[in-house]
């Protein structure tokens, strides 16, 4: 999957259609993602002893990860991303509408170094 966790990301479908939001966590098995204020549900809870008022507590459901797009901060727009190697052999992911970087994947290879 292309998005991790603390991207920032732009639905594109949905209810929430158009808003800019972090990843929280990201589901790899089922292919989903949480993200901060998106897909939101209301929890119904009696009074217990850990909450004593109950009432209702929001919280954020999954959404598919194909339901979303990277978030590029110099294109200001939901964009679609690759993946190449800088100069020390450092594989990043980049825009593919400016070619501004969106931050680095692994560490360093020699092997891949000068290209």
């Amino acid at each position: 999957m292309n998005i991790r966790k603390d991207d920032m990301v732009k639905v594109i479908t949905g209810v929430d259609k158009g808003k800019v939001a972090k990843v929280l966590r990201v589901l790899n098995e089922k292919n989903k993602i949480v993200v901060e204020g998106i897909a939101q549900v209301y929890k119904h809870t009696k009074p217990s002893r850990q909450n004593q008022q109950g009432g209702r507590i929001s919280k954020e459901m999954p959404i598919a990860a194909s339901n979303v797009l990277v978030y590029c901060p110099a294109c200001r727009d939901g964009v679609r991303q690759g993946r190449r190697f800088s100069g020390n052999g450092q594989k990043e992911r980049y825009c593919k509408t400016c070619g501004g970087s969106l931050g680095l994947v692994g560490r360093a290879k020699a092997a891949h170094a000068g290209r």
